[in-house]
């Protein structure tokens, strides 16, 4: 009961959120996450010392050498050996790569989520034609975008366009509609079809220009 008691009356351990939101997409276990917390609430950096550690947690020592390992190895953490202020050498456990790891994934997030509005999507069309577009082509766009066309695939259209040297409306139509009509949804499903159809051509290039319009 003293034990318990004890344990109760220990400060709580503060972590970030972000570690239980991203743990699994970086490649750790519930084991290895364990450990994690445990090096976090003592500091950024410690001694490496996995019978402290073992015993904190009430865990085998090679255990928590092998869990240890394993996220030195996922590059997780790093172990790196240096001078300690008695001049010792000692070894140490940073977690730098940890935050630099999810770090990376919150701004592949915002980059993702990053959404263009109509206005947006209007200026870019005026900059790739080199013009102002017309209040007939304003209503286009628009209509391409109340029947649901996402963004992403008529910038795509676009591209593919001015690619093409075809700076027209009608052509961004006919594509856009060719890709409906193929069930291509997004980008990735544009790139997909461009990709098996290199491959079934067997060409290599160093810029590849999928006709659509033309395409058996």
């Amino acid at each position: 009961m003293e034990e318990v008691e004890r344990l109760l009356k220990e400060k709580p351990i503060v972590l970030p959120r972000f570690l239980f939101n991203y743990y699994l997409r970086i490649g750790i276990t519930s084991e290895e996450l364990i450990v994690l917390i445990y090096i976090i609430d003592k500091g950024d950096k410690i001694i490496y010392n996995p019978e402290d550690v073992a015993s904190s947690l009430g865990m085998d020592k090679y255990k928590v050498m092998e869990l240890l390992n394993n996220l030195n190895e996922k590059k997780i953490l790093s172990i790196s050996v240096e001078k300690n202020k008695e001049g010792k050498r000692e070894e140490y456990i940073s977690l730098d790569l940890l935050y630099k790891k999810i770090l990376g994934i919150i701004m592949n997030n915002n980059n993702e989520e990053k959404t263009i509005d109509n206005s947006d999507l209007y200026s870019i069309f005026e900059k790739e034609f080199g013009r102002t577009i017309s209040p007939l082509e304003c209503q286009i766009i628009k209509g391409w975008i109340d029947d649901n066309i996402p963004h992403e695939l008529i910038l795509e259209g676009l591209k593919e366009a001015v690619y093409n040297g075809a700076n027209s409306f009608r052509y961004i139509e006919k594509i856009l509609y060719d890709w409906r009509k193929k069930g291509y949804k997004t980008k990735e499903d544009v790139m997909n079809a461009k990709e098996k159809y290199r491959e079934s051509k067997k060409e290599v290039k160093d810029i590849f220009h999928y006709d659509w319009l033309n395409d058996d």
